[in-house]
């Protein structure tokens, strides 16, 4: 009798635990469900995106003088077709490039020509890279709970410390001086990520205002720099002394191609973050802590910790993208380098559902999308801002998931899709 107690115990024991894990990660039924959840988590973003682009071309006939001055019908109808049709093609050849201008480059066997032909598509990846890094910080902080708004604020600490290092250290071989000046752009993003950190773990203090006000102290700290101590002393411009060419990451082509080794340690690092949250105890103690607190903390978990963890290496993968920006394109420090990268690290995030994966795809969509901008503006006349209008369309759908099945009348999953868990919004 005692032993079918026993047993009987043991297996509603197990069945809790099994309930627990379902409801903590979604379920887990193995690889079919896994690839089936995957498709699913694909087909949202894809569906957004091609809603954007739809929402933008609609924006785009609207905002075309040549569709109401057409005086018919079919005339108006052909100009809109015309200006979209135009505006995609230039976004299209300025982000990827021109397909007859790449084959009649091939044809003439001109070195210059087919740098020329192919540059679209390599500043695009030029483009990617700092989204990559800052997207990983913003998705590292989503997947333990914390929304990290303070990226940019470390994007520009991590960029001082790499170009101090860059143009102070002397006499180093690439090899050595490189590396370290990746760490030092690391470490600046860290400390910068360590300070709401563990203001959030020890105080309450909600990450979003700590990082918000970071952010505006980032900036100022920047400035005084640039027109202070790390000012170059031969110019009038704020702008700090060129760092080492020891220190720059070699660049692959000759010009005007500017890609570089950074878009390749922007890859790794996002297999390293990959690696980290869902193979290691560590990683596993954040995602629990970020999925639900109050059942990590009953399995003996330290939420300090975590909380400190998670906004320090978020920090640092924020520095890192500064630091590229440093040692692969500027080779000094400037005012306002950055172009917004952490603001819209967000939405990247966002829309790569906080994986590191998903992240690099929409980081690649975004540089393509920033890319492309300047030549849909010079060849079909839209104006830039268009851009920043298609990402947010893309944004707001992803926000909204019930309004794409209800456009492509996509059914309702059985188990819902893992969303973003910021628990910081409720602090």
């Amino acid at each position: 009798m005692d032993n079918k107690d026993n047993s009987k115990q043991t297996s509603k024991v197990n069945s809790a635990g099994k309930i627990f894990l379902q409801e903590l990660f979604g379920g887990q039924k193995g690889r079919k469900g896994e690839s089936r959840r995957a498709s699913r988590a694909l087909l949202i973003p894809a569906l957004a995106i091609l809603s954007g682009l739809i929402a933008g071309g609609i924006i785009i006939i609207l905002t075309t003088e040549e569709v109401y001055t057409a005086g018919s019908i079919l005339g108006s109808l052909a100009a809109a077709g015309r200006a979209v049709g135009e505006a995609y093609l230039a976004l299209f050849t300025g982000s990827i490039g021109d397909p007859v201008r790449i084959v009649t480059a091939l044809q003439s066997g001109d070195g210059l020509a087919i740098r020329r032909a192919f540059n679209p598509f390599f500043e695009s990846l030029v483009a990617a890279t700092p989204y990559i890094f800052a997207g990983l910080a913003v998705a590292l902080g989503f997947r333990t709970g914390l929304f990290n708004i303070g990226a940019e604020g470390q994007i520009f600490v991590g960029a001082i410390f790499a170009a101090f290092v860059g143009y102070s250290v002397k006499g180093l071989p690439a090899i050595i001086h490189i590396p370290l000046a990746l760490l030092a752009g690391a470490l600046g993003g860290a400390i910068w990520g360590f300070i709401p950190g563990w203001l959030k773990a020890k105080t309450g203090g909600h990450e979003v205002i700590n990082t918000i006000m970071l952010n505006y102290i980032a900036f100022r700290l920047s400035d005084w720099l640039l027109t202070g101590p790390m000012k170059r002393p031969d110019s009038f411009n704020p702008i700090s002394p060129t760092i080492e060419k020891s220190a720059m990451l070699p660049r692959f082509f000759e010009n005007p191609i500017r890609f570089h080794l950074g878009f390749f340690i922007a890859l790794f690092v996002a297999w390293l973050v990959y690696w980290f949250l869902f193979k290691t105890k560590w990683g596993f103690d954040l995602r629990t802590v970020g999925a639900n607190p109050h059942a990590a903390r009953y399995a003996g978990m330290n939420i300090v910790t975590s909380t400190v963890l998670a906004m320090s290496l978020s920090g640092a993968l924020a520095g890192l993208a500064g630091t590229n920006e440093v040692l692969g394109l500027n080779h000094n420090l400037a005012m306002a380098f950055s172009s917004g990268y952490g603001f819209d690290s967000i939405a990247l995030a966002l829309l790569g559902k906080s994986h590191p994966l998903g992240v690099v795809l929409a980081a690649l969509l975004f540089g393509t999308l920033r890319n492309g901008a300047t030549r849909m503006q010079l060849t079909a006349g839209i104006p830039i801002d268009i851009i920043a209008v298609l990402q947010a369309m893309i944004l707001a759908f992803i926000a909204a998931p019930a309004i794409i099945r209800t456009i492509y009348r996509l059914r309702q999953p059985e188990e819902e899709e893992e969303g973003v868990t910021v628990r910081g919004w409720g602090g």
